[in-house]
């Protein structure tokens, strides 16, 4: 536990020098790679509080059959394999937690941010913990699947795509003792009921779609808009998303998002826009790259709810389809059809609206009047159906870091039989 503290403290003395790099390598602006930061140094307090709850040791009294112990083992040697849009922050999701638990660690980094994750695994040498207990694997992802398939790794805790997810569990279905932690994308509802707050729904829903330039697991895919508010709500939305600042990680004034990561991301997510439009989508905001040679794009809004047969994929930017619908029945039936299952949010609406969406809508995060992106650390967070595995990680990571055993114990042997036995 101390040596985790002391990571924190490392991390604290090169905040500065780990967020500028995560900014050079991913294009997230300056000020969102410090919060990236932050979050690494709160993680600590939080996962060393959460093993201590969710993995404490028990007793159980059995009277005359002595007693029942359940406490935690470490799995061994695990896998780490991170994605780039949060190189320090999602890994160190799994890291810690496993440290604590007592594993060995193996981070791969996503090849894109391999500085960064240079760094922050230094922070761990510099706090003390042995480089044999956690090591930086940089490669491409044919070195991801080397390692998550090596005889001596015990688990494989994976944030990435969806794809990439599903190709592991396969990999790996006829090795039951290697446990897997999925960690995927999502094609994420927003759903905006009645409100007289259009302003402040304008910007959770800006928020939600384009923060990271969209390139968050939780971000907003799907803005689902009751017809009676739609007319106010859009022109809100459109007019925010058009004062959006689309910059440089370093330039000022601050920008509210910078690129996609690369130009071949920019040219997908911009095929996209066009395949919606030439399938009966209607522009609200085009989506507009200034330079080829670039991935920087505006932010884009495109209602959908003409388009049969909307495809059901996370279009990872800054991208929002908006679909209009009659009540929140309809609104929950669109929520859902979806294969993925991470985040929703309902903006909007009455608190028996609220219980209803809740217990309707199939997503392991469900948020009132809060953006779909932002999830706190001191509660679990993960997807059902494409977005994970249940194994939700943040506060629940302990439950897969280490594996309850339990013992039947008393001090000296006592032992009857009374059926089945003639007389001595």
């Amino acid at each position: 536990m101390e040596a985790l503290r002391r990571f924190a403290n490392e991390v604290r003395k090169e905040a500065e020098s780990l967020a500028a790099l995560i900014s050079r390598e991913t294009g997230k602006p300056l000020w969102e790679s410090r919060a990236e930061v932050e979050s690494v140094i709160a993680r600590v307090e939080v996962a060393i509080r959460a093993y201590s709850e969710r993995t404490a040791q028990r007793k159980y009294d059995n009277a005359l059959q002595g007693t029942t112990a359940v406490r935690h083992k470490p799995h061994g040697v695990v896998a780490v394999i991170g994605p780039f849009s949060s190189p320090a922050h999602l890994a160190c999701g799994h890291i810690i937690p496993a440290l604590i638990a007592g594993n060995a660690v193996i981070y791969k980094p996503s090849e894109r941010v391999p500085g960064s994750a240079e760094l922050l695994m230094q922070c761990f040498t510099n706090a003390g913990i042995p480089t044999a207990v956690a090591q930086l694997l940089i490669g491409g992802p044919e070195h991801g699947q080397a390692l998550a398939l090596h005889e001596g790794v015990c688990g494989v805790l994976f944030t990435g795509s969806t794809d990439i997810g599903i190709m592991l569990t396969r990999k790996l279905a006829a090795r039951p003792d290697k446990f897997v932690a999925l960690e995927l994308g999502g094609n994420n509802p927003l759903v905006v009921l009645d409100t007289p707050l259009i302003p402040d729904a304008a910007v959770l829903i800006v928020q939600s779609a384009f923060s990271s330039a969209g390139q968050r697991c939780t971000s907003a895919r799907r803005l689902i808009v009751k017809a009676s508010i739609y007319d106010a709500l859009i022109p809100a939305v459109k007019a925010m998303a058009d004062r959006l600042i689309v910059g440089g990680a370093f330039d000022e004034p601050a920008p509210f998002m910078g690129p996609v990561i690369d130009n071949q991301a920019a040219d997908g997510l911009l095929e996209s826009f066009v395949y919606l439009m030439s399938h009966g989508g209607r522009p609200i905001k085009h989506m507009v790259r200034a330079d080829e040679k670039l991935p920087f794009l505006t932010p884009a809004i495109i209602d959908t709810t003409a388009v049969k047969d909307r495809p059901d994929i996370e279009l990872y930017g800054p991208l929002l389809q908006v679909i209009k619908v009659d009540d929140l029945d309809q609104a929950i039936a669109e929520a859902n059809a979806t294969r993925f299952g991470l985040s929703a949010s309902l903006i909007g609406g009455t608190p028996q609206d609220y219980s209803k969406f809740w217990a309707n809508v199939r997503a392991g995060v469900v948020n009132w009047n809060r953006p779909t992106v932002g999830a706190p650390l001191n509660a679990p967070f993960g997807g059902i159906g494409l977005s994970g595995n249940h194994r939700p990680t943040a506060y629940y990571a302990a439950d897969y870091c280490a594996y309850p055993v339990t013992s039947a114990e008393m001090e000296q042997p006592r032992a009857t039989v009374g059926v089945g036995f003639r007389d001595a």
